[in-house]
C-alpha cells in the first residue's frame, strides 16, 4: 500500500516527531543525547533550518522546525540515517531504531506555532519527568529562559520572543508565564502520562544490575532463551511496571508478560 502524501504547510513550519521502535529507548545516556543534537545542528545549517523548539525524551523527540532550502523529508532522512549509524556503531546492534517514518504535523497559526512551542517544552512535566518545565535539561526551555547550555546556533528563540515584545526582557518574562501554563491540550491524543515507582533513570540503573556487561540496547536482539533469562529475572524488580521495562528495552509489552516466572511461556 503506498504511503499517504505528507500535508505541506503553507507557512513551512511543522510539529515533528521521531519515535524508537516499538517505543524503545533511543537515549540511554548523555553521550547518545549529545550525539544527536550535534547531528541536527549540522543539518540545521546545512539546509538553513529554523528551530523553535525541541525536546528529547527517553524514546522519542519533538521538533518544531520551519522548512529549509530543502524538503522537511530530506532534512530528517540525513537526520536518522546519521544518528541510527552512530547507534549502531555504539552498540553493536543492526536493524530497525525509529518507528517507520517520522510523524509531522503542520503549523499554519501564531497560536498554534506559540502553543507547540508550551506542548513541547511541557512533555517532561506531563510525563512525571520533572516538576519545572525549565528543569529539563534537554529541551530548547532553558535557552529561552537564558541557561543556554548547548551551542546558540541550535536555536531560534528570536523570532517567538518577538512575538511576545520587541523588549527583550519583557519578551522573556511574558514567555516564561505562558510556557508555565497549565496546558491541557494534547495535540496528537498520544499524551501518555504514567505515575511510575520508579523514573526511567532509577529503572535504568536497577536493569543495568541485572544486566552486567550487556547494553540495554542490545537486549532484543539477544538469542531468544539468553534473552528471555534476562526478561524474567527483570521483571522481579519491584517497582518497575512491564510496560516501562518494555519501553526501556525496546521489546514488546506482551512480550516480557508472556516470559514465565518458571523458565516457560504463556503461549508459544
Amino acid at each position: 500500500m503506498p504511503r499517504v502524501a505528507r500535508e505541506k504547510s503553507r507557512s513551512g513550519v511543522y510539529h515533528v516527531m521521531l519515535r524508537g521502535a516499538n517505543r524503545q529507548e533511543i537515549f540511554h545516556d548523555d553521550e547518545d543525547c549529545l550525539r544527536f543534537l550535534s547531528i541536527v545542528e549540522k543539518y540545521k545549517m546545512k539546509a538553513e533550518v529554523n528551530i523553535y523548539a525541541w525536546c528529547l525524551m527517553g524514546n522519542h523527540v519533538h521538533l518544531l522546525v520551519k522548512e529549509g532550502n530543502e524538503t522537511l523529508s530530506a532534512t530528517m532522512k540525513r537526520v536518522g540515517v546519521s544518528f541510527v549509524s552512530y547507534y549502531n556503531e555504539k552498540y553493536q546492534t543492526t536493524g530497525h531504531l525509529f518507528q517507520d517514518r517520522f510523524r509531522s504535523i503542520c503549523i499554519d497559526s501564531f497560536l498554534g506555532l506559540l502553543n507547540v512551542v508550551r506542548y513541547i517544552h511541557q512533555n517532561p512535566v506531563k510525563a512525571g519527568m520533572v516538576d519545572r518545565v525549565g528543569d529539563w535539561r534537554w529541551s530548547s526551555c532553558p535557552g529561552y529562559y537564558g541557561k543556554q547550555s548547548f551551542p546558540h546556533k541550535l536555536y531560534d528563540t528570536d523570532y517567538i520572543l518577538k512575538l511576545f515584545s520587541d523588549d527583550s526582557a519583557l519578551a522573556k518574562a511574558r514567555f516564561i508565564e505562558f510556557n508555565e501554563q497549565d496546558f491541557k491540550g494534547e495535540f496528537l491524543n498520544e499524551q501518555e502520562i504514567y505515575r511510575r515507582r520508579f523514573t526511567d533513570e532509577e529503572a535504568r540503573i536497577e536493569i543495568k544490575k541485572i544486566l552486567g556487561t550487556i547494553e540495554i540496547a542490545q537486549v532484543k536482539g539477544l538469542p531468544r532463551l539468553q534473552r528471555d533469562d534476562l526478561l524474567r529475572e527483570i521483571k522481579k524488580i519491584k517497582g518497575l511496571s512491564q510496560r516501562q521495562a518494555a519501553r526501556i528495552l525496546g521489546v514488546s509489552a506482551s512480550l516480557i508478560f508472556k516470559v514465565q516466572g518458571d523458565g516457560s511461556h504463556a503461549s508459544k
